[in-house]
């Protein structure tokens, strides 16, 4: 008996990009996941994207950083965790 894999979407893959990098995604959805992307020159590109960014913010240190865009971005995450609640 062959199970029904229900197809992704793009926006759901979107959704589920961030998870997938984590290794979050059960095993049904990592494999929907990969068959999306292999299907959709798109998503294929956008993931390929993400992974490239992941790879090279992983290499940042804060010196990397301009301190004007460091207090910038101070700035706009201050208050971001309490207004989450």
């Amino acid at each position: 008996m062959k199970l029904f894999i229900r197809e992704m979407p793009c926006q759901e893959l979107v959704e589920l990009v961030t998870a997938y990098f984590d290794g979050g995604l059960s095993r049904a959805d990592r494999r929907r996941f990969r068959r999306h992307i292999e299907g959709c020159d798109n998503c294929s590109a956008y993931v390929e994207q993400m992974r490239v960014m992941i790879e090279a913010s992983g290499r940042l240190t804060e010196d990397d950083v301009d301190p004007a865009a460091r207090e910038e971005l101070l700035e706009a995450f201050r208050g971001w965790k309490d207004s989450r609640v």
